[in-house]
């Protein structure tokens, strides 16, 4: 495969059972060979993407001694800012050419969880950026349950398999800035190939060229979104859960040609996380005789903490 396909999240929920049918088949089987689409029919209104952009660019033009006092110890990069050069892939030395911010959960319907998880981070200077960050946050989370829905059926699992999973899940937004280069980077890159670590990502920004897939064949694809498009990929956990029959696909940023260096890069992704306790055991709808059991049993919270020691956010 040597494109992402498009599909219309209209098709799932209209009343249209053909309609509705289609878009299982197709999305499923495009995270069956490729784990990347590119969805239209979401939930994200033009104002709030625009008003989104406009807070997120204001902030990572502050100061950045005002940015640093956003930068909590102690939480692994959960909430608020973390500073250029600081996370890694796994695997990788080299810190990412970029810094980002993070929004988190809002839960308001269990103690136990929102005593679990780190409170989100207020900046002062900016009265609309949480604001508009919730809203995003929210219209984003409500995208990928009716995506999960579709893939629940793709499964033969009950349509809202998922549903309780992700209710109160450990979501992460996670608007990146990626800065002008302004030297040769030694062995860096913007983003340096890596899967995902959560069930689904939803990424806004994906209109010009720097995001790439890599297919089956081991071959770099560019991943380009039409500007009303969100591309969203499959995850390390969901892969696990299926025993890899949807695929969390191996993609990266790449470095912009030299006469764009002098450019920002932003990009807007959600990591759909499901509750710490979700057990990703393999689906035994997902073993068979071809197929035998690939992972061993852990839960969500276990693998989300294995992989942020890998990335370097928290110490053993």
């Amino acid at each position: 495969m040597n494109s992402i396909p498009s599909v219309n999240l209209r098709d799932f929920i209209s009343e249209d059972l053909n309609k509705k049918q289609a878009f299982v088949n197709a999305i499923g089987k495009a995270y069956e060979d490729i784990g990347f689409v590119a969805l239209s029919g979401h939930f994200l209104e033009d104002d709030l993407v625009e008003n989104l952009y406009k807070e997120v660019k204001n902030f990572f033009n502050l100061p950045l001694n005002v940015k640093q006092k956003y930068e909590i110890p102690g939480i692994g990069g959960q909430r608020g800012y973390v500073s250029f050069g600081k996370e890694s892939a796994k695997g990788k030395k080299e810190g990412d050419l970029k810094e980002f911010w993070h929004f988190g959960q809002y839960v308001d319907d269990n103690n136990t969880l929102k005593a679990e998880y780190p409170e989100n981070v207020s900046v002062k200077e900016l009265p609309e950026f949480n604001t508009v960050g919730k809203q995003t946050y929210k219209m984003l989370e409500k995208t990928a349950k009716y995506v999960l829905r579709a893939l629940a059926l793709y499964l033969n699992l009950e349509e809202t398999y998922f549903d309780n999973y992700i209710h109160n899940g450990n979501s992460i937004l996670r608007p990146i800035h990626y800065p002008p280069i302004t030297q040769e980077p030694k062995e860096a890159v913007r983003a340096a190939a890596h899967g995902d670590i959560n069930l689904i990502t939803l990424l806004m920004g994906a209109q010009g060229k720097g995001l790439q897939v890599q297919n089956h064949n081991g071959e770099w694809i560019d991943a380009i979104a039409q500007p009303d498009e969100l591309m969203i990929n499959v995850g390390d956990m969901l892969s696990r859960h299926t025993n890899n029959k949807l695929k969390s696909t191996i993609h990266r940023v790449v470095n912009p040609p030299k006469t764009l260096w002098g450019t920002s890069r932003y990009s807007i992704p959600f990591f759909m996380h499901p509750i710490s306790t979700m057990k990703l055991n393999v689906l035994d709808e997902c073993i068979s005789d071809t197929t035998p059991k690939a992972f061993e049993d852990i839960t969500a919270g276990e693998f989300l903490n294995e992989r942020l020691i890998e990335l370097g956010l928290i110490k053993k």
